[in-house]
């Protein structure tokens, strides 16, 4: 059932349309938005692609700078290194903070939007992950500011972003705000505010392969693409319906039972906070302690290769990563722990879900001491 095209004519394909359309809608309840507002895309690095992209073309008469916060997913800072390269300017460095006598973060953004007639501006965040608001104020308030993009809890240390407090900025400098919502819809509404949203089905325990793009009305947007009839014009090609079908399914059922997971994890997830820095020497447990998404932990050991520990726990049954949680598979210091200015290597992100146990948890809390004064032992670190 439904294996035919949507876009066409016949029994069946009108049978697809209406499983196509069923979908659309649940998933669009569940988010609080129109129907019609709601496109499905082939991942949520491409719908990531196309808010950012979409938002500065739709844009370009009243500016060509794009703002964001220093810790964005790889998928929107790549986004922005393009519009950067077709500008013909070269993005804005990140920034955790300023000398006396230096421009800030936002002003450099402004003076080259100046010089050049397009920019992008990274906006700092503090030692928790959260954004500067002050700085973010500043920059969003700068002349020609064509689209702001906030995500709206850090994916790699959890800590949860004033998305209502950045959008009201935005709505008073007449900014569109992006939210790259990937992390949060699991767990509940995006505060209001946002012009554009993004997710993506993995992260609710959908199939991969299906992205959620929300352009609400009156938002001005432009296809990054070819021209295509599909999805409104939002992205191209032909759907897959299985996995769209089986997204929207899934989303309903976990926003069902969010609330009591979510103390559940949180619960284990205050365990490890509150365990590690007791029973392992040297390390470092950032992001927000309350503030911050139910599932997420992430902590760094000084004098531990990030690559070696992960590798150290892979042995012992534990899936966790190591380095950015958008590139991991490089395993490149993290730009998000640069950004906060906290130890950016021997770090180890904990994705807690919805099979982990207590159990689960107490090994792991039982393991790590041993692995990481092995690891310390055989650099020749101990007793440092």
């Amino acid at each position: 059932d439904g294996w035919a095209d949507p876009g066409k004519l016949y029994a069946q394909a009108r049978r697809a349309r209406q499983l196509l359309d069923a979908a659309r809608a649940a998933t669009a309840e569940v988010l609080g938005v129109r129907p019609d507002e709601l496109s499905f895309t082939p991942s949520g690095t491409a719908a990531a692609h196309a808010a950012v992209l979409g938002g500065l073309a739709g844009r370009r008469r009243a500016g060509r700078t794009l703002v964001h916060s220093a810790i964005e997913h790889s998928a929107v800072l790549h986004a922005a290194e393009r519009h950067a390269a077709t500008t013909g300017t070269p993005s804005d460095p990140q920034a955790a903070g300023t000398q006396a006598g230096t421009p800030s973060a936002a002003e450099a953004g402004v003076q080259s939007a100046a010089q050049a007639g397009a920019a992008t501006v990274s906006v700092p965040v503090d030692r928790l992950g959260r954004i500067d608001l002050a700085a973010w104020a500043e920059a969003v308030r700068a002349p020609g500011v064509a689209l702001a993009a906030l995500i709206s809890a850090s994916h790699e240390v959890g800590t949860v972003q004033p998305v209502a407090e950045a959008a009201a900025v935005c709505a008073e400098a007449g900014v569109p705000l992006y939210v790259d919502a990937a992390q949060s819809v699991p767990w509940g509404p995006v505060p209001a505010g946002w012009s554009l949203l993004s997710a993506s089905a993995h992260k609710w325990g959908g199939p991969p392969g299906v992205g959620v793009l929300v352009v609400r009305k009156g938002t001005r947007w432009e296809s990054p693409y070819p021209a295509d009839e599909r999805e409104s014009g939002r992205t191209p090609g032909v759907p897959d319906l299985p996995a769209i079908v089986a997204a929207a399914a899934a989303l309903r059922a976990v926003r069902a039972e969010a609330e009591a997971e979510a103390a559940r994890l949180r619960a284990l997830v205050d365990r490890i906070r509150a365990t590690m820095p007791a029973t392992v020497p040297d390390v470092e447990v950032v992001g927000d302690p309350t503030d911050r998404l139910p599932h997420l932990v992430t902590f760094s050991c000084l004098y531990v290769d990030g690559e070696a520990l992960l590798h150290a726990l892979d042995r012992r049954g534990f899936a966790v990563s190591s380095g950015s949680s958008c590139t991991s598979s490089t395993l490149r210091p993290s730009h998000v722990l640069e950004a906060m200015g906290v130890l950016s290597h021997g770090n180890v992100r904990v994705s807690l879900h919805r099979g982990v146990t207590e159990a689960d948890v107490d090994r792991f809390l039982a393991e790590l001491p041993g692995v990481v004064a092995e690891l310390r032992a055989e650099a020749g670190v101990v007793g440092l």
